[in-house]
């Protein structure tokens, strides 16, 4: 953030106020409202903060209406070409990416720990069996401060450092167990010899009975969806990772609170939302009604995984994962899946319509992430754990930053209240 030449003039009952105005290296002005309450006496309304720069930040842009998503200025759809998910997170985490050395010790540490502490398996056994994956990761990532006290003193830079790591590489086996649990088959351990997304495979489907070779097809393309998820700026979960850290409180406590928020349908769920989709269209021969429903602005339907809160021209990510799974498709095949038909087919129709061209309703992210997961053997319950396992170097680097920020303070928005005045209390014979 540079120093402030320019000034927005506000007037409020007639006074005039210069508010400072600062420009970003790239992006909309910013209009600095700091001292706004204490000169004029007046907040400002925002829901939903979409107005409102909540922290300056060097980690990731999003230009919605160009498409385009840079981490640390690296365009994404280049780092899920040409890099992988580590060395993303090195990225994300320290600002550049790494010479040949600095990547080997990076990932040499990730995967030495990546193994939980033994004990966290009877947090697993207190849930129900059929507990939601993401009700486990809640409860086990925020356990993690119980049995990591050295790195919990958020004031000391080590200890930081230590608790990214250990969370960037459990969150796989946290994800995986998990999963295990969800489906009554026994734990897998990770392994030493295998890349992150191959041991995170090999943790939710091998079984004790045989040998299970991770294919490189679904390692590549699970490592995308890892990379294309690392980190999306200011976004709902992000933000409250933010607030939790901004009290002071431990980095796993942030991360579980970052993961309970993401769970919420609105934002981590739509990519398990697009399968319901698929699932409601049933056969590809249905496709045209459904179409022709989501055109209907009196039919409540909305074709899920398609058009984007942020992105208003296409979602840059899209095009990285569509590659993706038109592989994982060939590799597994269709055939024997209907939803999977189905996908394929209204991508092809839906592509082809000058409707949702025009409105710019280009598949998403979300759409085909979903259909790749699917493809893999996840269930829908698994497909938020899995952002959240992918999300979770970006909730760390945000917290890095904003735990190393000067001006950092606890969070704390203002409200416009709408509710009755001081009145008098009422003894209970007289109301």
């Amino acid at each position: 953030m540079t120093d402030s030449q320019k000034t927005a003039t506000l007037s409020v009952h007639g006074e005039n106020y210069e508010l400072p105005v600062y420009s970003p290296t790239v992006g909309p002005d910013v209009i600095d409202i700091r001292k706004l309450y204490s000169d004029a006496g007046v907040f400002t309304y925002d829901p939903g903060f979409t107005s409102t720069a909540s922290c300056d930040s060097t980690i990731t842009y999003i230009d919605g209406d160009k498409g385009e998503l840079l981490h640390r200025g690296y365009p994404i759809d280049q780092l899920a070409e040409k890099s992988h998910f580590l060395e993303v997170c090195y990225l994300l985490l320290y600002g550049e990416l790494p010479v040949a050395k600095d990547l080997e010790k990076f990932e040499t540490t990730i995967t030495r720990h990546t193994m939980m502490h033994e004990q966290m398996q009877y947090f697993y056994r207190g849930f129900r069996r059929d507990a939601h994956p993401m009700a486990i990761m809640v409860g086990v990532v925020g356990a993690m401060s119980a049995f990591y006290h050295d790195s919990t003193d958020i004031s000391d830079p080590r200890q930081r450092e230590i608790a990214s790591h250990r969370l960037i590489a459990k969150m796989p086996t946290i994800a995986a167990w998990a999963y295990k649990y969800h489906t009554g088959q026994p734990f897998v351990y990770p392994r030493n010899d295998l890349d992150y997304a191959s041991n995170f495979l090999r943790m939710c489907f091998s079984v004790p009975a045989e040998e299970y070779e991770v294919n490189p097809i679904l390692s590549r393309a699970m490592d995308r969806i890892f990379t294309l998820h690392a980190d999306h700026e200011q976004n709902a979960s992000t933000s409250t990772v933010r607030l939790a850290s901004s009290s002071g409180a431990n980095p796993f406590a942030c991360i579980a609170a970052g993961i309970a928020c993401l769970w919420g349908p609105a934002h981590g769920g739509a990519n398990q939302a697009c399968l319901e989709m698929l699932e409601e269209i049933g056969s590809v021969d249905r496709i045209p009604e459904y179409i022709a429903r989501a055109k209907d602005k009196d039919d409540p339907f909305r074709l899920m995984g398609f058009g984007h809160r942020v992105y208003k021209n296409f979602d840059p990510r899209a095009k990285v994962m569509k590659q993706s799974a038109d592989e994982v498709l060939d590799l597994l095949g269709i055939e024997d899946n209907p939803k999977l038909q189905v996908a394929k087919e209204l991508e092809k129709e839906a592509l082809e319509d000058p409707y949702f061209a025009e409105k710019k309703l280009f598949p998403n992210v979300d759409f085909y992430s979903g259909i790749i997961l699917e493809a893999m053997g996840f269930p829908t319950s698994m497909f938020t754990p899995i952002f959240a396992l992918s999300r979770t170097v970006g909730w760390v680097s945000q917290w890095k930053e904003m735990i190393a920020d000067p001006q950092n303070k606890i969070g704390r928005p203002r409200q416009l209240y709408l509710g009755e005045t001081m009145r008098d209390y009422v003894d209970i014979e007289n109301r």
